[in-house]
């Protein structure tokens, strides 16, 4: 079972969408590996930031094959949470049998309060699909979209009833309290905050990494912050992600690919999300250009 590679500055990828609604295959894998040759250690492909949830299981499997046809999938999670239990277990079973480093799993979300035997049983059904050809699981707390957290409590138990297979957590809550606590957990349990914002942290050997959408823009930095220890391109890092912010996160990162690219294709986004308006696109890349260098 593959995984134990997984550290370092995580990309959370995004999807370029073609004129009709359909993920641009070509410049998917050309941005992916982009960002791997230019200071990222990995990427989690199909995430939030990825748009994965807008996308039908058959667009992501598609996303998922070109990504093995073309890219190192010892340095890949792939995003496998999904509402319904079949497509959650046909996704993770996909990322199993085409050999992922990870697969990165948000809880169903859409109904809110549910027991946690409710997500032990999904575990199960997940751990029987792939048992054949397993992969590492990564937990993804991020309960202001799931509305559903991996509480310590879920997390310990988890661990201890699938062992070694629940091989970390992505944390997106912003709350480096709650990271800390599950690192306690277990010394191979790996952690990785959201924010490039601790990678100095990470460095010292407190997290794994972090897993950052805005990795997309300043992966450059961020690889000589967690690589080289240097202050500076860590601040330039976390000021390129406050300033991609300030707006909907995952427009503000498509509009900046879409000026450092020269392509405008990569403004496009899957419906309900929309890009920025005019004024705010024109804002934000005169404030962001300077530090893009």
């Amino acid at each position: 079972m593959k995984g134990s590679g997984l550290r370092g500055v995580i990309a959370a990828a995004a999807t370029p969408v073609t004129g009709d609604f359909q993920p641009d295959l070509p410049r998917f894998v050309a941005l992916c590996r982009r960002l791997l040759d230019t200071g990222c250690d990995g990427l989690n492909i199909c995430g939030t930031t990825g748009e994965a949830t807008s996308f039908t299981v058959r667009q992501r499997m598609a996303l998922m094959d070109a990504a093995a046809a073309a890219l190192p999938l010892e340095r890949l999670m792939v995003g496998t949470g999904a509402a319904a239990l079949g497509d959650l277990v046909a996704l993770t079973k996909h990322a199993a049998t085409l050999g992922f480093a990870g697969a990165l799993i948000i809880p169903p979300f859409y109904y809110k309060g549910v027991d946690e035997d409710g997500v032990v049983q999904l575990f199960d059904r997940i751990a029987e699909a792939t048992a054949v050809h397993p992969v590492p699981l990564y937990l993804y707390n991020f309960p202001a979209l799931s509305g559903v957290p991996y509480t310590p409590a879920l997390v310990e138990r988890l661990r201890n009833e699938f062992g070694g297979i629940i091989a970390g957590l992505k944390d997106s809550s912003g709350d480096l309290d709650y990271a800390n606590k599950i690192v306690a957990i277990s010394p191979d349990l790996k952690v990785f905050p959201s924010n490039e914002a601790v990678l100095s942290r990470a460095r010292a050997g407190e997290f794994a990494g972090c897993i950052s959408a805005s990795a997309n823009l300043n992966s450059r930095f961020c690889g000589r912050a967690f690589h080289e220890g240097d202050a500076i391109a860590l601040d330039t890092a976390t000021k390129i992600r406050a300033l991609a912010s300030r707006k909907p996160l995952i427009a503000s990162v498509k509009a900046v690919l879409a000026h450092m690219l020269q392509d405008r294709a990569f403004e496009a986004l899957m419906p309900p999300l929309t890009p920025l308006s005019g004024a705010d696109k024109r804002q934000l890349i005169e404030d962001v250009s300077p530090l893009l260098g």
